[in-house]
């Protein structure tokens, strides 16, 4: 991706200055901001990147992607916690690509300040 061009995320930040700092190395400050991350890494294929950022506890042993599948937006629709020093957090989100849309609720912790995504939150 050209770090100059607009970030898949959404913010309206270059990639640069948004998700490919992340993507590099640097730590996500919220559970916000390493959802988008992960979006981005949806969006550029970055399997890597996806499997770095899943909590050990859920992460599975290979992830294939979908070369067809074409990801355009990412709505984030609610946020509990998951601040800078909150341990874990709850991003609702609705991913668009091309044919339709995903839409989770995604629970993440930090741990040696770093965030992890650990998977879909399910309710009663």
């Amino acid at each position: 991706m050209d770090d100059s061009g607009r970030c898949p995320c959404g913010t309206g930040l270059t990639y640069s200055e948004c998700c490919g700092r992340l993507h590099a190395g640097a730590a996500a400050p919220t559970a916000d901001a390493l959802m988008r991350s992960r979006f981005s890494a949806f969006a550029l294929g970055d399997v890597g990147y996806l499997l770095d950022t899943w909590h050990v506890s859920t992460r599975p042993a290979a992830l294939e992607l979908d070369d067809e599948v074409r990801w355009l937006r990412l709505d984030i629709l609610d946020r509990v916690d998951g601040r800078p020093l909150d341990s874990s957090g709850v991003v609702e989100f609705e991913a668009f690509y091309r044919g339709g849309s995903q839409r989770e609720r995604s629970r993440f912790v930090r741990e040696g300040g770093r965030w992890y995504y650990v998977g879909e939150e399910i309710t009663g």
